[in-house]
């Protein structure tokens, strides 16, 4: 578990923020046919919205500032392929932002790089001058992988930080098994249902206690235990599972809110309140402090980080003996 330190230092803007918080930004509809569909969960044009104005907010300056989360997820997504002693032509990077994983990779690993983003001003935000590979963009839903790349046809599929905004999650973990090549590797980063249980519990008991029910304002994130069963039921296999957390200081909880908005991190489920009342909010934020706040008055925000590792099963990938073909007794070997 990593501690960043505090990064946020302006006084806070309750009036604001107060209006938007955790509102999507987004004035568009979605229509009735889409929320009858279980596996419509979030308005996917809110948040390619809130991708395109968190680039476009101070010619993107302010996007670059708060990459700390991200660029910190992909060292360690990195650290996971450089263990991987294979030379890849390609890595598909799927959901990849402007590129904080891409930005690591290195001729020694890959030759190229493919970046798919649904955010056209998020994909295009850094010159190719910040990458050391090949890179091709393409501005597409990542939702819709089969319809961009063909089935059998990539060596690495790699998602930093995205995959938690996609509808339908096992649908789309098969389109990955069906894209890459036999014995292809899948590698990707989540936020867990941990993350940010703090701002959570804050404002689920200001809401009870200033308006008598609360409604999300934290968009639902992956239960860990779920990872497995999901890339073992996509047809994933050799898998890697594993558990990190990321701990970020701000002075309040209006320099988490504001950076998170500035991330394009912002709440994009479907029937979400576009309005939080700024008495509800201030509540929230001393709540917040109350319950969660460090000695020196700082708050702290914890990311939990799911890393998954899967394998498209091929005839070649080693397999596990047969039961009963063991030649050590377990018991000797402990004693």
């Amino acid at each position: 578990m990593a501690f960043l330190p505090i990064l946020r230092t302006r006084l806070p803007r309750q009036c604001r923020l107060s209006l938007r918080t955790f509102a999507s930004e987004s004035s568009t509809t979605v229509p009735a046919s889409s929320i009858n569909n279980p596996y419509q969960v979030f308005d996917r044009t809110a948040k390619r919205l809130q991708k395109d104005r968190a680039v476009s907010r101070d010619t993107g300056v302010r996007s670059r500032t708060v990459d700390y989360v991200r660029d910190e997820v992909a060292d360690r997504m990195m650290e996971r392929l450089m263990d991987i002693k294979r030379k890849f032509d390609t890595i598909v990077d799927l959901g990849s932002g402007p590129g904080h994983f891409s930005k690591l990779l290195e001729p020694e690993k890959t030759r190229k790089v493919v970046m798919i983003e649904s955010s056209e001003q998020t994909l295009n935000r850094d010159p190719d001058e910040d990458f050391d590979v090949e890179v091709e963009r393409l501005h597409a839903d990542e939702e819709k992988l089969l319809d961009i790349v063909p089935c059998n046809s990539q060596e690495a599929i790699v998602s930093c930080l995205s995959l938690q905004w996609i509808n339908d999650l096992p649908g789309i973990l098969v389109q990955i098994r069906e894209a890459l090549q036999p014995d292809g590797l899948f590698l990707a980063a989540v936020f867990g249902g941990d993350t940010l249980f703090e701002l959570r519990t804050s404002l689920q008991l200001a809401e009870m206690d200033r308006e008598g029910g609360i409604s999300p304002h934290v968009s639902p994130m992956t239960d860990t235990k779920d990872i497995s069963n999901l890339l073992s039921r996509a047809g994933f296999n050799l898998l890697t599972v594993d558990v990190d957390e990321v701990k970020v200081g701000y002075p309040s909880m209006w320099e988490l809110v504001e950076d998170l908005r500035d991330m394009g991190e912002s709440n994009s489920v479907i029937g979400r309140r576009h309005f939080m009342h700024r008495d509800t909010l201030a509540a929230a934020s001393a709540i917040y402090k109350e319950l969660h706040g460090n000695e020196d008055g700082s708050i702290p925000a914890t990311f939990q980080i799911i890393y998954m590792i899967g394998w498209k099963p091929a005839p070649t990938q080693p397999k596990p003996l047969e039961r009963g073909t063991a030649q050590t007794n377990l018991k000797d070997v402990l004693e």
